[in-house]
């Protein structure tokens, strides 16, 4: 597990920088902060790290050419403005990379490319292979072609779904705010800086706020959300300033700067991986007290007797939520029950299914081996 002590020892790096960082207030690219970005980033490369970069700026790089003075609203116009930025956008990734002697490799990703295991694999496959070739990847999501079902969301949880997969050691992600605050730093001057997080509790997720910049898609919701699959990953995250100079170096050197996150100390295999955080989830099981604890004590399936609702229309096979019963997320799994079946045995025990269904073809909801753990 890294903590800042041990930080220089960190091998393979996500880099994610938000569209408030690499561009004006005018919306267009500024180029200065791309260059010092790139600067460390070649740097750091050059002392033998792996670096993978997590970019926004498409969008933002093609309303410049454009001449759009306002963020598109609809997907159509996000599209076009993001299929003119991506190309202008990674061109200047690659000539000011290219000045320091590195070579860099453009991936677009959607949400199909963690949802579908298959792809999930294929996408690490690439990404380890291009960092074995000592090339840096420079991901963005699809924008052009992805919809809203499609969509990861935002690259705060893109960046967070890439260093699961590679199993990166650490995850910067670079923001227009220093990282998380006791409160709102913008309304009460008071407010703190949070050094460090240990556990990401319903409290510390109710210090979030709403969306970012008018040019930027993500707030601190989204960020804390993308700390919860680094950390349950066995990925440390950092969220700090993408406006101070040399914040990267500072982050690595273990300066006290930013919020670290600390990283659960096992790391999920490959398959749990895909299964927490890549899979898409399509329903959700409240558990009683005495379930949650017998899941969290480990070693436990997810029996019907413990369920007390169920949301969602799902089928045998499909990935769920399990929610404790104040509605906080402790586990996910494979279904071994449609949504229709699992209605009709909560809350009985095992014995009962048959009598209820008429066949029992399986003694647990979730078998312990399809399900992980979030807390």
């Amino acid at each position: 597990m890294f903590t800042r002590e041990n930080l220089k020892k960190a091998k393979r790096v996500v880099v994610k920088v938000g569209t408030s960082t690499l561009t004006h207030s005018t919306g267009k690219l500024n180029l200065w902060r791309i260059e010092k970005l790139v600067r460390e980033l070649a740097d750091l490369a050059n002392q033998g790290k792996e670096i993978i970069l997590v970019s926004s700026g498409a969008v933002g790089a093609g309303m410049d050419v454009l001449s759009l003075k306002e963020r598109p609203k609809t997907i159509p116009e996000k599209q076009a403005a993001a299929a003119v930025g991506q190309g202008r956008l990674m061109h200047t990734y690659d000539k000011l990379f290219g000045e320091y002697g590195q070579v860099v490799a453009q991936v677009l990703l959607t949400r199909e490319d963690s949802v579908k295991r298959t792809r999930y694999t294929n996408s690490r496959n690439t990404l380890l292979t291009l960092l074995k070739m000592g090339v840096i990847p420079v991901i963005n999501e699809n924008d052009v072609v992805a919809i809203d079902e499609l969509k990861i969301g935002d690259n705060d949880t893109l960046s967070a779904m890439v260093a699961s997969i590679v199993d990166a050691d650490v995850l910067i992600i670079l923001s227009d705010i220093e990282g998380v605050y006791t409160d709102n730093p913008q309304r009460n001057p008071d407010a703190q800086l949070i050094s460090e997080i240990a556990d990401i509790t319903p409290e510390i997720e109710s210090l979030a706020g709403g969306a970012g910049t008018l040019r930027g898609t993500g707030g601190m919701h989204t960020k804390i959300q993308a700390g919860k699959i680094a950390v349950n990953s066995g990925v440390t995250m950092i969220i700090a300033s993408g406006l101070q100079e040399g914040i990267l170096r500072q982050v690595l050197e273990g300066e006290n700067v930013g919020t670290l996150f600390l990283s659960k100390e096992n790391r999920l295999h490959v398959r749990k991986k895909w299964l927490a955080f890549g899979a898409r989830i399509q329903g959700v099981l409240t558990v009683d007290k005495g379930c949650e604890q017998a899941l969290l004590s480990g070693g436990s399936s997810l029996l019907a007797a413990g369920i007390t609702a169920v949301t969602g229309e799902f089928e045998h096979g499909n990935t769920i939520s399990v929610v404790a019963s104040e509605g906080r997320e402790i586990a996910r799994g494979i279904a071994n029950y449609s949504g229709t079946e699992t209605r009709k045995i909560m809350g009985l025990h095992t014995n009962e299914i048959h009598g209820i269904l008429g066949a029992k073809p399986y003694d647990e909801i979730i078998h312990r081996d399809n399900m992980v753990l979030l807390v």
